[in-house]
Formats: structure tokens, sequence, C-alpha cells
């Protein structure tokens, strides 16, 4: 009897022992798991139309870049093939809103600039928006409130913002809007220092001005319009068709995401996303 009181005793004092161990060793577990950094992907957005050429040499030279850096990526080229003029921040909405279930950030990419200091980091921007064509390096630009170019974003912070205004059509003044956007809800923005490198030499400007030639115009109320925020239309707002979604590669073997797209425009709100028709002859 006293034996079997004993062994009753030994086995609840090891199964206590046991259960104890087996919580401690699951909240280390959960602790670990919580101190793990997030595994974090990047979109490259790149809005395209009839750049086969620059295509060739921005996808091959980004992903050797981003591979150098260990950053998890995809590229996505949103490609205009509707007959409208050209809409960078409607293709960037589109981009993001393609590509939103397959990361977690998203970098608005032009696709003739090419970064050549790898000081220039893509990684996930934890603190905010991170623009990397900072106008202290652009071979180009150079007035404080740019951040085109090149411009790493959080999909929670573009989505928070609505993404960018649908209403550019033709070049410029979208990222001026972006600018106020992120200002707006008190984004703070953050920008390369201190580089080894300056304005000659941090990037690759590629654009052929002789072969693309920039769309400038402004027709109607288009410029009057341009000076306005909207923030309540956005990606939201941006309306399209997918002509085509198609997994591709480069001839190095670089895969690619190519969508075919047609943006739909609304008339009543921009009427300018057409040029106008000559009818004098």
């Amino acid at each position: 009897m006293f034996k079997t009181r004993l062994l009753i005793r030994i086995f609840i004092i090891y199964f206590i022992l046991f259960f104890l161990i087996s919580v401690w060793y699951l909240s280390k577990l959960e602790r670990n798991e919580r101190a793990t950094p997030l595994n974090h992907r990047l979109a490259v957005i790149v809005p395209y139309r009839n750049r086969s050429n620059e295509l060739e040499l921005f996808l091959s030279h980004m992903n050797s870049f981003l591979n150098t850096q260990s950053v998890d990526h995809i590229f996505m080229i949103v490609n205009q093939v509707d007959k409208h003029r050209f809409n960078r921040a409607a293709l960037i909405n589109i981009g993001f809103i393609e590509s939103k279930s397959l990361v977690d950030y998203i970098v608005m990419h032009d696709i003739d600039l090419l970064p050549l200091n790898h000081e220039l980091t893509y990684k996930y921007p934890q603190y905010g928006p991170i623009h990397l064509a900072s106008p202290e390096y652009h071979p180009i630009y150079h007035y404080l409130s740019y951040v085109g170019g090149i411009l790493i974003i959080k999909s929670e912070d573009f989505e928070r913002i609505n993404g960018m205004s649908p209403l550019y059509w033709g070049w410029g003044r979208e990222d001026d809007n972006f600018y106020v956007r992120m200002k707006r809800v008190g984004m703070n923005i953050y920008r390369p220092h201190n580089l080894s490198t300056n304005n000659t030499n941090t990037f690759q400007h590629i654009h052929d001005q002789r072969i693309h030639k920039r769309d400038y115009a402004k027709y109607g109320k288009q410029k009057e319009e341009g000076r306005k925020i909207y923030p309540e239309l956005g990606f939201n707002t941006t309306k399209y068709e997918i002509i085509n979604k198609a997994i591709r590669k480069t001839n190095q073997g670089i895969e690619y995401i190519m969508l075919d797209i047609k943006i739909e425009c609304d008339y009543n709100l921009t009427d300018w996303c057409d040029h106008p028709i000559d009818t004098a002859n």
C-alpha cells in the first residue's frame, strides 16, 4: 500500500514537472517567433509603353542590383496598350492593386533610371517612404518636393493615402501631387545622405529624348486641375481592363510579370486624356 502511494506521488510530481517544462518551452518558442524579423517582399512596379530596349537593360541591371542586396522581389511591368495619353500614376495604381496580394512593399520605379551606388538600399522602408532618387543625387531634378524616379513605400502606406491621383494624363505633376498626399497624413519622407557619389554618378539616366519624347501638352482645365489634390481619387477610382497577363523571361532568363492594360478615361472628369483631333484638315 505504501509503495503504491509513493509511486502515485512520484507520478504526480513527474507530471507537474513535465507540464511546467512544456509551458516554458512553448513560451520560449513564441518569444523567438516574435523576435524573428518578417520576410519582406518587394514589387518593382514599372509604368511602361513601347520601351523594349530599355526594358531588357533595366531588368538585367535591377535583378543583379537587388540580388546583391538579398532583396526578395518581383518585377511587374504595367504596359499601357490603349490609345490614350500616357498615365504613369494610373499604371502605378494598377501595379499596386495587382501585386498587393504577393508583396508587402513596392517601389515606384522609372524604367530609365538605374541606380549605380550600392549604398542605395531597397530594403523594407520600416519607418516611412524612402525616396531613393533624392534631389541631391538625381541627375536632372533638384527641387525639394520632388519624389519621382524611384520611391519605396510600404503597401499599407500606399493604401492609406489612396495611392496616386489618376487625373494626370501626359507628362508630369503626378509626383508633386503624391508628395502632398504623403505630407497631408504626416508621413516622413526619408532620403539618402552622405553618399560616396554625387548627382553625376549615383544614377544612370538612359532616356533618349530623340526617341521617346515627353508629352508636356496641357488642354482645357488640365493645368488648373493639376494643382488640386482630390484625395478621394486614387487607386480606388482607377478603372482598367487587363488585356493580357503573362509571366515572361528576358534573354537572360529573368522572370517578370507583363500586364497589358487599357485604362478607362472618364471624359466628364478628364477630357484631356486624348490629344484633340485636328479638324482643320
